[in-house]
């Protein structure tokens, strides 16, 4: 039986990745990296074990498109519109500058005008992919940092299918028939267009129709072919199919279906943007590397300091601080998988000089790997150029003035959600709060909602003391950035020995480590989600809300050892199982000091006071049902009692007050 070559070079892909990228992994660099070096090995230029890619090269424009259909579908147009100002602002600087400065020093050395716009447009973008994943990884995407980095992000990726559509006219610039280009570039415009009010209508109405059938197969099939249906009418164009897919991808995230599309097609991308990086590294051919090392190392120096430079400007721009600018920098200056995507677009087009293609390859190879180490080596750095994070004051700031009077109040680091929140039930209950931010869109949005704000690292000493945590009562850090968080805490237990430390993460392995630093509270949200859904359940069993209550409460003081699997279940709820009475009943623990200790239900006349009736009384887990003349309470007995509502609170508080 014949097998086809192409089955056999995927297999002999695919095997020699395993290993590599799990070396990868367990060196802490990203796959993507693992998967470069495997193209590299098993390529022409490696160990030649595949010779001809051109298969291989079907394969990766597959995975390009699903690349791109999966980035479409993550690319979400509220959180470009909410985050409106970074994006736009920031992200345009960015580009901008990259794309006009790179441009103007390739012109300096004779490169034709429309091949040096071209060369600024691939060294303007950054990996969508790797910074995500290591972002993702080391739980930075909802500090300051990273919503600085990923709305540069995004503009880069709202700019790919502009520039694509752009390349023809960049390689006709030098030409005679430049209306014909012109309306090219046009056609393009109105079939894009064309594709996205339309698919924009035509999609909803059909997954409206699709889910009634309640059948995830058929929804996943009917997402595919509206992403290969969009892919096929834009390679009839005359375009790329991986255009097509994104425009799939961008509609169908806009509908109420696209966080389930997203989920049916993040497997397949895995695998195939994986088989397009591999490809790319069996094309870089290792001799010219080697060869023009002495010009491509000062190449890639340059563009990294000129890329560090233009992002640390842009964010600065749109009012962060300088260490947010240039941690933000430090991540994005590298060249990214849309800088190959364009690049090999933009070949057959004659836009690179002859064997400027490899050496871009090689630039961009190797930035993309050096990538992960810039990123764990940011904040270091800018905490060394910028060490202190300090706001400088004004005369006359409010806010400043407001934080030098306060004493007693709350200190909230991070207005995201959870701070925004707190800070409103904080200021309606009349506590007095400051909240420290260093995200100038967020701090704008504190002084809109009336709210005293600070803009600084609130892990900062200097920061901190400027917001009067030497005085505060209460020290919240909102901020999901594990490493922040820790860092926040050990300055501020330095700060106030006496502050109540509380700190919100989303992440159960930071626990410990928070608790260990001088939290002293920590609240995971996944934890308080499940607690909350423990509750609602126990409710529809008709066990009495005091009683959910009081248990919710024990797992929290515990530090959710219950849910974290470090503490035996203790939970009492199952003493009542056998009673087989529900309805009006209520469970009361006596606590060690109450005034019922020592007494009875008969010496007390409990129901001649509360007109509730003792069912039994639980000790140790065992119920007595019997009134024995001698029996009285003690400290943890649970008392049974069954009553109307009114009767049961005057026995609730009968039985909680205290001995005098």
């Amino acid at each position: 039986m014949h097998v086809p070559t192409l089955l056999i070079d995927l297999t002999l892909l695919v095997g020699m990745a395993i290993p590599i990228v799990a070396l990868a992994h367990r060196a802490s660099i990203p796959s993507l990296v693992g998967f470069l070096i495997a193209g590299i090995l098993v390529g022409p230029s490696g160990l030649g074990l595949i010779g001809n890619t051109g298969e291989v090269e079907f394969l990766a424009e597959l995975g390009v498109a699903l690349l791109l259909f999966a980035v479409g579908l993550e690319l979400s147009l509220s959180h470009v519109r909410q985050w409106a100002r970074s994006v736009f602002i920031g992200g345009s600087l960015q580009v901008g500058t990259t794309l006009l400065c790179v441009a103007g020093l390739a012109m300096a050395f004779g490169i034709p005008t429309g091949q040096a716009i071209f060369y600024g447009a691939i060294a303007a973008m950054s990996s969508t992919a790797i910074v995500t994943k290591l972002y993702s990884d080391r739980a930075e995407l909802d500090s300051a940092h990273g919503r600085s980095v990923i709305s540069v992000l995004l503009f880069q990726d709202l700019c790919v299918l502009p520039l694509i559509l752009l390349l023809p006219v960049l390689a006709g610039l030098g030409g005679a028939d430049m209306g014909a280009v012109g309306m090219e570039f046009l056609r393009g415009l109105v079939i894009m267009t064309v594709l996205v009010v339309g698919g924009r209508f035509i999609v909803k109405r059909t997954l409206d129709r699709i889910v009634l059938f309640r059948d995830r197969d058929l929804f996943t099939l009917c997402v595919g072919f509206f992403g290969i249906g969009t892919a096929v009418v834009t390679a009839s164009a005359g375009f790329s199919i991986a255009i097509g897919a994104f425009i799939a991808g961008l509609i169908i995230s806009e509908s109420e279906y696209g966080l389930q599309a997203l989920s049916d097609v993040l497997p397949f991308r895995a695998v195939f943007s994986g088989i397009f990086f591999i490809s790319i590294g069996m094309l870089l051919d290792v001799s010219v590397l080697m060869t023009q090392l002495d010009v491509l190392l000062p190449m890639i120096a340059g563009l990294v300091a000129l890329k560090l430079l233009l992002v640390t400007v842009a964010v600065l721009a749109v009012g962060a601080s300088l260490t947010t600018a240039l941690i933000s920098g430090l991540s994005l200056a590298h060249i990214g998988e849309f800088s190959i995507l364009l690049a090999a677009v933009g070949l057959p087009l004659g836009l690179f000089r002859e064997g400027d293609y490899q050496l871009f390859l090689s630039a961009a190879v190797l930035s993309m790997m050096v990538t992960p180490f810039m990123i764990r080596a940011a904040r270091p750095i800018a905490e060394r150029i910028a060490p202190s994070g300090k706001r400088l004051k004004r005369k006359g700031d409010p806010d400043a003035d407001a934080s030098e009077s306060m004493s007693d109040h709350t200190v909230i680091v991070g207005y995201g959600v959870a701070g925004r929140y707190l800070a409103r039930v904080l200021d309606a209950a009349g506590i007095s709060c400051i909240v420290v931010e260093h995200d100038a869109e967020l701090v704008r949005r504190a002084r809109r909602d009336g709210i005293p704000v600070a803009f600084g690292d609130g892990t900062q000493p200097t920061v901190l003391e400027h917001v009067g945590a030497r005085r505060a009562r209460v020290i919240v850090f909102a901020i999901s950035a594990p490493a922040e968080e820790s860092r926040g805490v050990v300055v501020a237990r330095d700060l106030n020995p006496s502050a109540h430390i509380v700190v919100r993460t989303r992440y159960t392995s930071s626990i410990d480590e928070l608790l260990s630093v001088g939290a002293n509270d920590v609240v995971v949200e996944e934890f308080e989600a499940s607690i909350e859904l423990f509750a609602r359940a126990l409710e529809s069993y008709r066990i009495p809300i005091n009683l959910i209550w009081q248990e919710a409460e024990t797992v929290r003081t515990e530090h959710y050892g219950l849910l974290r699997g470090t503490a035996e279940p203790n939970l009492r709820l199952d003493a009542i199982k056998h009673l087989g009475i529900h309805d009006a009943l209520e469970l009361i623990e006596i606590k060690e000091g109450a005034w019922v200790v020592g007494k009875s239900a008969r010496t007390m006349k409990l129901r001649r006071q509360t007109g509730v009736v003792q069912l039994a009384v639980v000790r140790d887990g065992r119920p007595y049902y019997r009134r024995d003349p001698d029996f009285r309470y003690e400290p943890d007995d649970t008392v049974v009692l069954v009553g109307d509502r009114e009767s049961l609170d005057r026995a609730i508080e009968l039985f909680q007050k205290e001995a005098t």
